[in-house]
């Protein structure tokens, strides 16, 4: 399972640390989602989700400061006993004295932003959601063309690189050479990017590793992209039978995730670059509601109707 050190949520986020006599370096969260200490603030603790963080609002905070002496230790205690990877205070609310002393006993990291509730909520959650999402290495070439994200696989040596790197020389822009990471982030999204040792590298055999960024600008190269559709090319098989119309789509799954997958047969003269810019147009297209197969289809069939009529009427 996957998880984020809590120091880089802290980092990322710009949390301030009340309390820092608790050591923070080995406390990982292990879910995207959050939990707001609400119904716990008034004892209620059947299936209370403490592995997530915890979230204190301005309503939170209010019901707090309003518990009398006796019940705020009690219901304290109770509530800083379980394991609690941190706990944030929204709008800048800082604790009383006695919830610190009671977190820091507990080993129990208090953090604090200034951001408004709502708003820390949404964003933590999106980028969290990102960094723990299951996720997948496989062998292949992702690039941006015309914003569509498109998945180049295929055997080793048939020419992955080297599309990509024409591609680029064409103004699409690179995100991941030789490894790509995939990361499901929703039912409906996929999102690509490169591990950070092979960044903005091409391997082009017999000529070596370069850098795609130092060579052809900052604007060559993508950190992150969805995955929208997927090209695998395969070597031209004479006695295989291939789609000339493109009337069904066919589909790959990655993570559980179903993409419009296209078989491309390689023989010498193809030109790889301009087949994957029009398939990334073309998969565009039908997203907007236009299917050149169909229309096809739509023209031939009038056609006949109308020359049945004309038969009809001779």
């Amino acid at each position: 399972m996957s998880s984020l050190k809590l120091d880089t949520i802290i980092d990322h986020m710009k949390l301030t640390n009340l309390t820092t006599e608790v050591d923070t370096s080995s406390i990982r969260v292990k879910q995207p989602d959050i939990n707001r200490i609400a119904l716990q603030m008034a004892g209620y603790f059947e299936h209370f989700e403490s592995t997530r963080l915890q979230i204190i609002g301005y309503v939170e905070y209010s019901y707090m400061n309003s518990l009398p002496e006796k019940e705020k230790e009690t219901t304290y205690e109770r509530l800083l006993s379980y394991e609690i990877p941190g706990i944030v205070f929204c709008r800048d609310l800082i604790p009383d004295e006695l919830f610190r002393k009671k977190a820091v006993e507990h080993g129990v990291p208090l953090l604090v932003t200034h951001k408004a509730t709502s708003a820390f909520m949404a964003e933590i959650i999106r980028w969290m959601n990102v960094k723990l999402a299951p996720r997948i290495s496989i062998h292949g070439v992702f690039v941006d063309i015309f914003g569509e994200g498109v998945l180049i696989t295929g055997e080793s040596g048939i020419g992955k690189s080297e599309a990509a790197l024409e591609l680029v020389k064409r103004g699409h822009r690179l995100i991941s050479d030789d490894v790509v990471e995939l990361r499901r982030v929703s039912d409906e999204t996929i999102i690509a990017s490169a591990p950070d040792v092979t960044k903005h590298f091409i391997e082009l055999r017999g000529i070596g590793i370069i850098d795609v960024k130092a060579l052809f600008g900052a604007s060559s190269v993508r950190e992150t992209q969805s995955l929208d559709l997927v090209i695998r090319l395969e070597e031209w098989d004479k006695d295989r039978e291939y789609d000339r119309l493109g009337m069904e789509e066919e589909f790959t799954e990655y993570l559980g995730n179903k993409v419009v997958c296209h078989s491309i047969p390689i023989r010498p003269g193809r030109n790889l670059a301009v087949i994957c810019e029009t398939a990334a147009v073309n998969h565009r297209q039908k997203k907007m509601g236009y299917n050149a197969a169909q229309e096809l289809y739509r023209r031939v069939q009038e056609s006949m109707a109308h020359r049945r009529t004309d038969e009809e009427d001779e």
